[in-house]
């Protein structure tokens, strides 16, 4: 069994900032990539950021420059910092993560809950 439990999603001003986190828990052998997705009503899920386990990063061309997201692969747990929202970043966020989880002998997805993050004035 594998958890991911999602904090930090809340009400902000345009222009604001907001930390995501997400931890990481269960029967895990490793975890290769974590990253954060997003889906805003009426549209389909999408990639906001991601990052392996040797640090390399990847982020949605609308997020550059504005959200950072890093990991402690100690603690199995990834966030992301996101500044200078815009009212089209609100999306309910989910945490990912791709792991090794026995007795499976592959990588597998596992998501987190979701988390609201609203940018409104």
């Amino acid at each position: 069994q594998v958890q991911l439990v999602e904090s930090g999603g809340g009400l902000v001003q345009p222009g604001g900032s907001l930390r995501l986190s997400c931890a990481v828990s269960g029967s895990i052998l490793s975890i290769k990539a974590m990253g954060w997705y997003r889906q805003a009503p009426g549209k389909q899920r999408e990639l906001v950021a991601r990052i392996t386990s040797s640090g390399s990063t990847n982020y949605a061309d609308s997020v550059k420059g504005r959200f950072t997201i890093s990991r402690d692969n100690a603690k199995n747990t990834v966030s992301l910092q996101m500044n200078s929202l815009k009212p089209e970043d609100t999306a309910v966020y989910y945490c990912n993560t791709n792991a090794l989880v026995p007795p499976r002998p592959y990588d597998m997805d596992y998501w987190g809950q979701g988390t609201l993050v609203t940018v409104s004035s």
